[in-house]
């Protein structure tokens, strides 16, 4: 049996090492034209980092405790957006996942072997690629109590009330 196991593994290698050699010409090709593009040109002369400073501002904000936002559908019979609900924080796409999508199987350092292999969540389902879902944690409009939804249609989430008039 490890025999066998050897055996499939160098012909996988083998065949890899034959499959990629035109990926590698295309790669160094690639490699060398974006070099030259860099020489070229350069790198921009970003000196406030204003983009950088904003995304974290984003990524401070979002992580509020208790964080009241107002979830809205887009309606497209009638092409306007129409008020879900109240709820906490903003929406996760449902192809979000909580621990890493891949683990290594195998890996050396003294090849170009890398496997990975599909890797569970900590339900043990295997999340998918994408998906056109959002989970929302929504207040129960009759109560305190917040639960989570799915919602399929496209949404926007807002941390005020928008005026739909």
């Amino acid at each position: 049996m490890k025999y066998a196991f050897i055996l499939l593994l160098a012909i996988f290698c083998a065949s890899c090492s034959r499959n990629s050699s035109s990926d590698d010409v295309q790669r160094q090709q690639q490699e060398k034209l974006l070099a030259e593009g860099t020489a070229q040109t350069g790198m921009p002369a970003i000196k406030n980092f204003r983009e950088r400073k904003m995304l974290k501002d984003i990524l401070e904000l979002r992580d509020q405790n208790g964080l009241t936002t107002y979830t809205y559908l887009y309606n497209e019979m009638q092409g306007k957006l129409v008020f879900f609900g109240e709820t906490i924080g903003y929406g996760i796409p449902y192809a979000t996942e909580y621990t890493s999508p891949e683990k290594d199987a195998y890996y050396t350092t003294s090849s170009t072997v890398h496997i990975t292999l599909p890797q569970a969540d900590p339900n043990g389902l295997f999340a998918p690629s994408s998906a056109e879902g959002t989970w929302v944690l929504l207040k129960n409009p009759n109560g305190k109590d917040v639960q989570p939804v799915y919602v399929e249609p496209r949404i926007i989430v807002s941390p005020f009330r928008l005026d739909l008039n």
